[in-house]
């Protein structure tokens, strides 16, 4: 083997995979013996003290969420039984920079939400886009890395991000989103929210559903022409931040109507698309929105540190009603997210009081640990014959989730009609974007590729972008070659 240029984990063994997670059977479940997932999950939660490692520079308040349509039918979750209202707290961001960078480069821009519920904390960890630039966690850390700086100069690099984008195709339909004209919202308040990610809902009568999450901005989606982005970066890095705090504080509280999509659970199987692929969206003509309720933000932080920067969300706090699906980026976050909080924040990172339970009773047997003030006392383990607390089965206990069969194997499903990496960028383009938007698209990617984009990886591009639209990949080979000249 002495020579051949293979991935190794950090103790020098050969990896089976860059590309794909151990999973039963193609579309199954994620499984904990990855051990090289799991080394390059938790090593990449590490690399950075102490700001968060993506989602670094953001901003949020708290507010209120209201439950204005009776879903009980879909799901038992305390949150979104009739008229129900729940305090919460929402965080903004963006993904790639670092604390300091400027709120108007284009960017994803984090949609975190955490709900003080009566039977706990339920965190919804999304995106202003309804998918995302990969469907396999092993592929996240290289992901990031390809959007931050360089080992050698400390810079960002185009080329480097395009390098990743295009050989990973499966990132095609998130790309045109960035690209796009919304790859710069005006405003956090000017911009909608979206779980990206399948979720299960069950029913008091034990009936599952799979959902996806959509906020609608009732304020309206707004975007920035890059020129006044660039401009905003220059003159005020902290537009974002400035503009939420400065509605909140006069009074103009902004909001989002949650809306659902819900597919009957035996439908998934036969569905034209991968319901649990991140890169994909299920069509609103098969499963239209239905309205849930309304989120809305009142009140400021306080203290920004202790109440956004300290604040924690995970994926993993699901309350009774709401479960995970197959959705292997969803599985992985399971244990990446609160393993990174862990890391930055502390062990004991849930006894903060933005982080703590707010309205459900705390009865843990978690103990000591740095920073730990409220330890519980004897008993200190379970079970124990002392009165002190002990899981209901009966009533919490996991729904019977989704069967899974199959071969260990390192391998994307290939199980639906209507799969493919391209397709529905191309839909978006063609069918979604109007002639003006289809414009702005190729000014902005010819923009960034003339931003020190190497010949080898410009044609990879270019081919890209012709797999997505043929019509505008030419054109933008044709803006950037004119540029050149």
């Amino acid at each position: 083997m002495n020579g051949q240029n293979y991935t190794t984990t950090n103790a020098g063994i050969p990896v089976a995979s860059d590309e794909h997670s151990l999973t039963v059977g193609p579309d199954g479940p994620i499984l904990l013996q990855d051990v090289y997932l799991i080394e390059k999950m938790a090593q990449f939660n590490r690399e950075r003290v102490p700001e968060r490692q993506p989602h670094a520079k953001g901003g949020g308040a708290f507010g209120r969420f209201e439950v204005t349509n009776d879903v009980s039918a879909y799901t038992k979750a305390d949150l979104f039984q009739p008229g129900k209202v729940t305090e919460m707290l929402a965080r903004f961001s963006t993904v790639a920079g670092e604390h300091g960078s400027p709120d108007t480069w284009r960017d994803p821009r984090g949609f975190a939400l955490k709900f003080y519920t009566e039977m706990g904390n339920y965190d919804l960890v999304g995106n202003n886009t309804p998918v995302f630039f990969m469907r396999d966690p092993m592929k996240f850390q290289d992901f990031i890395r390809s959007q931050k700086r360089r080992a050698d100069n400390n810079l960002r690099d185009n080329g480097m991000q395009w390098d990743f984008w295009t050989l990973s195709p499966e990132s095609a339909h998130q790309v045109t989103w960035l690209m796009g004209d919304r790859g710069i919202p005006r405003s956090w308040r000017h911009m909608n929210g979206y779980s990206s990610h399948t979720y299960l809902w069950v029913n008091a009568a034990g009936e599952k559903f799979w959902v996806r999450y959509h906020f609608k901005t009732d304020q309206g989606v707004e975007f920035l022409l890059q020129a006044e982005a660039d401009r905003l970066a220059g003159v005020d890095g902290d537009y974002h931040v400035r503009d939420l705090w400065a509605a909140i504080d006069g009074g103009r509280f902004p909001s989002w109507t949650l809306k659902m999509q819900i597919m009957p659970f035996e439908e998934a199987k036969t569905y034209r698309f991968n319901p649990f692929d991140l890169t994909k969206t299920i069509s609103h003509k098969d499963y239209p929105l239905i309205d849930v309720g309304r989120m809305t933000l009142d009140r400021n932080p306080s203290n920004y540190h202790a109440d956004i920067e300290q604040a924690a969300f995970a994926p993993s706090n699901m309350v009774p009603g709401i479960g995970p699906s197959p959705d292997k980026m969803l599985l992985g976050r399971l244990f990446s997210y609160a393993d990174a909080n862990r890391h930055r924040i502390g062990t004991n990172f849930e006894e903060l009081p933005v982080n703590a339970p707010r309205n459900a009773p705390l009865r843990s047997y978690s103990k000591d640990g740095q920073m730990r003030f409220r330890n519980p006392g004897d008993p200190v383990y379970a079970p124990n014959s002392k009165g002190g607390p002990h899981a209901d089965t009966e009533r919490f206990g996991e729904p019977a989730g989704w069967h899974s069969d199959g071969d260990m194997v390192r391998a994307a499903a290939t199980l639906h009609a209507e799969d493919d990496d391209f397709g529905q960028a191309g839909t978006l383009v063609r069918e979604v974007l109007d002639d003006a938007a289809r414009n702005r698209l190729v000014d902005n990617v010819v923009g960034h590729l003339l931003a020190g984009v190497s010949e080898p990886v410009l044609l990879r591009a270019f081919g890209y972008w012709r797999n997505i639209d043929t019509s505008v990949g030419d054109r933008i080979e044709a803006g950037v070659r004119a540029a050149e000249r």
